[in-house]
């Protein structure tokens, strides 16, 4: 089979990345590279962990010091991310999209309209790489537009150089945060009850647990299933968590969860 002028260039291209491998451009050509076929607006490049996730590069801030609403993630955020929480639930490598991962309810969270729909803005996919048993090289996507089912066929296709180009990247990341390698590290859950605990209300971790789902985007039916209780049980817990942090909505949760994190 004659190979195509695509082809041609393709391959030129990753031949070229490959040379790159050891440069601290790599990341951000790596995005170049795929944003060739795929539009892109952000790709952020993280591992994720047991504990925070560590970020390895991101999409330029076009604003002067560190991207305020990635910072936000990095702190705490990335708790309500559907793809961390996937990949902490099941961690396997390949390629994630928003479609497959989100909950019922994403698009009505806060973290969607004061997060998402500002950093990644409409549609985000992911490869992961699983490099252990606790940690996972990802690399996010965001679009503008919804991705179509031939950009998606395009990403699965490339998907095996993607990945390989990720892993063996890590050979010239050097020496990680020792917090982030240790075995120490507090589970990532851990993040959410310290963070609530400087509000000063004691929260039992069934409670947290509910928290987090309900602000990730679960519904009732959906947090039920995840901790194998009824839903009214789920009714009575939020009620509890409602009128313990003396909160009304999602909405009102959502903010004390953030400055809870931020005050961190």
């Amino acid at each position: 089979m004659t190979p195509t002028l695509q082809d041609m260039a393709w391959h030129r291209s990753a031949g070229q990345l490959i040379e790159q491998l050891d440069k601290p451009s790599f990341w951000r050509g790596l995005a170049r590279l795929i944003g060739d076929y795929v539009q892109l607006d952000t790709w952020a490049v993280l591992l994720f962990s047991d504990g925070r996730p560590f970020a390895f590069a991101e999409s330029p801030y076009q604003g002067e010091g560190p991207d305020p609403l990635f910072n936000d993630y990095i702190q705490g955020l990335y708790l309500l991310d559907p793809f961390f929480i996937a990949d902490r639930e099941y961690r396997s490598s390949g390629l994630v999209r928003l479609a497959e991962v989100a909950p019922e309810r994403f698009k009505e969270t806060e973290y969607y309209e004061r997060y998402f729909t500002r950093y990644v803005e409409q549609d985000e996919v992911q490869y992961n790489v699983q490099l252990d048993e606790s940690r996972s090289l990802c690399l996010s996507l965001g679009s503008r537009q919804c991705f179509s089912p031939s950009q998606i066929s395009l990403l699965e296709m490339i998907r095996p150089w993607v990945s390989g180009l990720m892993r063996q990247r890590m050979f010239f990341e050097g020496m990680l945060p020792a917090d982030n390698m240790s075995r120490e590290t507090p589970r990532w859950q851990d993040d959410l009850e310290q963070a609530m605990e400087r509000l000063g209300t004691p929260l039992t971790a069934r409670e947290l647990d509910v928290i987090r789902l309900i602000l990730s985007g679960c519904s009732n039916k959906e947090v039920a299933g995840k901790l194998n209780i009824s839903a009214e049980t789920v009714k009575v817990h939020r009620r509890h968590i409602y009128a313990k942090l003396d909160v009304k909505s999602p909405q009102e949760l959502f903010s004390l969860f953030l400055k809870a994190q931020r005050s961190g």
